[in-house]
């Protein structure tokens, strides 16, 4: 694009960069080996040091450059002076470069909503399994997630020492995806990827409901939709209030870039406005293709349980 890079284009270009900042915080303090671990609302809602380190760092580093955007970011903490040593102030010059979608392009600072999750799949990191674990900024602009970027700070780690750790991808409907290589699951077969830690009856019976012929349980909504978009998995399935509209933005921007969908359990879309409920309170349902065919197949139960905003 000629001339100055239009609002959003600047705000991803940042975020990116600060999503990478964030991921080497998350790769530091577990080298440390003192995570700083607390209990939220219980043993499965954990905060660590690096969380806090994070956010702080993600959500200084772009209301300093974005001074009138809002910034929810899911940790609560106090308002405290940030080290300078936190902030990033790189933009991705790739990113600038390229031309904004035309319906984006004079979108302004204060018309963009960012959530932030500073660290995505925290009980996994705290247990080492480093590669549920990712770094979430979803751009939404109105109510609609427009742009995310995801970084996956242990990206590699099982290849051991040599190995380059981590990866950045983001994507924007009608620009484009990157940073991955889109795969399908073969159309024959339906593999269901849902949670780890959260599982009820409610959940499980909506998995089973979907007749998969496999089904995945690892941490971490950005993870689980890497697995979409990678072809390890042709649904994320998860009957259950326990989604926030951190855990989903950034990787439905992502998701509806390559063609795919995601939904509460009825369906319907999700909004990403400013002042809307944190909780995605009807279930999480995403798919790279044939959305229609897993949403017809929620039971009636789970309808019933989880009701749509």
């Amino acid at each position: 694009m000629s001339g100055h890079p239009a609002v959003v284009m600047r705000l991803v270009a940042s975020a990116y960069c600060v999503a990478e900042k964030a991921g080497s915080i998350v790769r530091k303090v577990l080298h440390s080996g003192e995570l700083g671990i607390v209990e939220k609302t219980g043993a499965n809602d954990l905060q660590t040091l690096a969380d806090r380190l994070a956010q702080q760092s993600i959500c200084a580093s772009l209301s300093r450059r974005f001074p009138k955007i809002t910034i929810i970011g899911e940790e609560e903490l106090p308002a405290e002076e940030v080290k300078e040593d936190l902030i990033e102030n790189g933009q991705s010059a790739e990113i600038l470069q390229k031309t904004c979608p035309a319906e984006y392009s004079s979108l302004k600072e204060e018309e963009l909503v960012v959530w932030v999750d500073p660290l995505d799949g925290t009980k996994e990191y705290t247990e080492g399994l480093l590669d549920n674990v990712t770094v979430l900024i979803g751009i939404a602009y109105g109510g609609q997630a427009i742009a995310g970027v995801i970084n996956q700070p242990f990206y590699n780690y099982q290849l051991g020492a040599g190995a380059t750790l981590g990866r950045t991808m983001w994507g924007m409907p009608g620009l484009g995806a990157f940073g991955f290589q889109l795969q399908e699951v073969p159309g024959d077969r339906r593999i269901v990827t849902t949670t780890r830690s959260h599982s009820n009856k409610l959940v499980t019976d909506c998995v089973d409901a979907m007749e998969p012929h496999e089904v995945i349980r690892v941490g971490g909504a950005g993870n689980k939709i890497i697995q979409l978009v990678e072809g390890k998995a042709s649904a994320y399935v998860f009957a259950s209030p326990g989604c926030k509209k951190w855990d989903t933005c950034a990787p439905e921007a992502i998701l509806r870039t390559v063609g795919g969908k995601l939904t509460d359990m009825h369906g319907n879309a999700y909004c990403y406005n400013a002042d809307v409920k944190h909780m995605n309170s009807a279930g999480v349902l995403a798919t790279l293709r044939n959305h229609e065919y897993y949403i017809s197949r929620v039971p009636q139960s789970v309808l019933q349980a989880l009701r749509s905003d």
